[in-house]
């Protein structure tokens, strides 16, 4: 017969082993737990070993700025070579005719109000540097224009100089967020966003769209040439995005200047 004190002994014995056992199961999912944090940290730390081996953190901007989705026409700095000596008629008015693979699209320049860029224009396409290049970027939202110009085709390309800005204060004066609208049917210099980095890259404005005063308006598109720049915007870009490739491609197959 068990005692009074043996049951005593045994029920504190089991509570001990039920403590113990408690303990022991605590002490299991604990070090799961750490297991678990310590995977992930790892898996963490991998991930940004790669990202920073990558270039992602890099603080200089590698990607091309004529790509992103910012609400300007952009175009990187070109390097420096001399720029054509001037040859036009600085008083005249010229016709810079774009055969595209979208239609013909054809815009008014006048010298008297830009006479380096229409210069630089016409010394350009009398060598051929329009032909056969992409309009690589087309913007659907914010602003809305197709920028064109580059021989790269990517955003990233020139002529190998720069040109300085001209005509800027046509538009108005700006708003007070600094804006002006350059009005459907106008083609404007792409540049850096810094003075006088306009190269040979340009944009066709195809619904009036709000902008800082510090791209160069030169030219006035045609009616014919304003619509066949619709039926491209109307597609929208490639990926559906807002600014990016063209769905439908623009290949520029012949450019040429002519005094009118």
């Amino acid at each position: 017969m068990v005692t009074s004190d043996q049951r005593r002994r045994q029920l504190a014995r089991e509570k001990y082993e039920r403590q113990q056992k408690r303990r022991a199961e605590a002490r299991r999912r604990s070090r799961q737990r750490l297991a678990v944090v310590g995977a992930a940290s790892a898996v963490v730390i991998a991930a940004l070993v790669a990202l920073v081996a990558g270039g992602v953190f890099d603080s200089k901007d590698k990607k091309d700025a004529a790509a992103e989705p910012s609400a300007s026409p952009s175009a990187p700095e070109p390097k420096k070579s001399p720029s054509p000596a001037m040859a036009i008629d600085d008083k005249a008015k010229y016709t810079f005719d774009l055969k595209t693979s979208a239609g013909e699209i054809k815009f008014g320049m006048d010298a008297s109000k830009t006479p380096q860029t229409v210069n630089s224009f016409k010394a350009l396409a009398d060598k051929g540097f329009f032909d056969k290049t992409k309009c690589h970027r087309l913007v659907t939202g914010g602003i809305y224009v197709l920028q064109c110009g580059d021989p790269e085709g990517t955003g990233r390309g020139g002529p190998g100089y720069t040109i300085p800005d001209e005509n800027l204060d046509s538009l108005g004066k700006p708003n007070e967020q600094g804006q002006v609208v350059y009005p459907a049917g106008t083609v404007a210099m792409a540049n850096t966003g810094q003075p006088g980095t306009g190269g040979s890259q340009f944009f066709l404005v195809y619904k009036d769209s709000p902008l800082a005063p510090s791209y160069t308006p030169f030219g006035k598109i045609d009616a014919a040439g304003l619509k066949a720049l619709e039926e491209v915007a109307k597609a929208g870009t490639a990926d559906g995005a807002q600014d990016g490739a063209p769905k439908t491609p623009v290949t520029i197959e012949k450019a040429t200047v002519t005094k009118d």
